[in-house]
């Protein structure tokens, strides 16, 4: 993207469903950061200061407050593979919470763009100032989990969790305990005694 685009972009306004959406927030601090062309006329897709939002193409106005937010904090991966031309394709991957410091992947999200601009960038920052430490631990006889430390608005303390590589493992009493045990050493580690 050439100079002159990247400038043209950056003071043009989002397209009208795109404000309508965040107008409709119930955070009335929320703002558009950076969003990208759909493809085949589909929409939007949406960096906010609170999340990920994709705007349908043609959603009335007054449905803009049905529009969902996937906060940054619940992004487990977003991974942006470039196409040339400006477009490219994201795949998301969300994080949802099965139990007490125990969140499970949901399915790939797949959002084809016609046109990104600073949407990877955006994404890829605002991902990673959630985490504040992450790292991978193996279980007993085979898999893993990562243990990740995030920070959630509202929340003063960081929220800690465990993501199990395989979902099945968590129905496994031994990596269950095994994973419990990681989780409680590294909240512990953090603390100050």
């Amino acid at each position: 993207m050439s100079l002159a685009e990247r400038l043209r972009r950056r003071f043009t306004r989002p397209p009208e469903a795109v404000r309508a959406v965040v107008a409709a927030s119930t955070d009335p601090d929320e703002r558009v950061l950076a969003w990208g062309v759909l493809v085949r006329d589909e929409g939007w897709l949406v960096a906010t200061s609170r999340g990920l939002r994709r705007v349908p193409t043609g959603l009335p106005l007054d449905r803009a407050g049905t529009v969902e937010v996937l906060h940054w904090h619940e992004v487990g991966s977003a991974r942006w593979t470039a196409t040339g031309e400006g477009g490219g394709r994201f795949e998301v991957t969300a994080l949802t919470e099965v139990e007490p410091g125990v969140q499970a992947r949901l399915p790939v999200e797949r959002h084809a763009l016609a046109e990104a601009g600073d949407l990877p960038a955006v994404v890829r920052r605002r991902v990673n100032q959630t985490v504040v430490a992450s790292h991978r631990a193996p279980l007993p006889g085979r898999g893993g989990v990562v243990l990740v430390a995030r920070r959630v608005p509202g929340q003063a303390e960081r929220e800690w969790a465990v993501v199990f590589d395989d979902d099945a493992d968590r129905s496994d009493p031994v990596a269950r305990e095994a994973a419990r045990q990681k989780l409680a050493d590294a909240v512990a580690a953090e603390r100050p005694s």
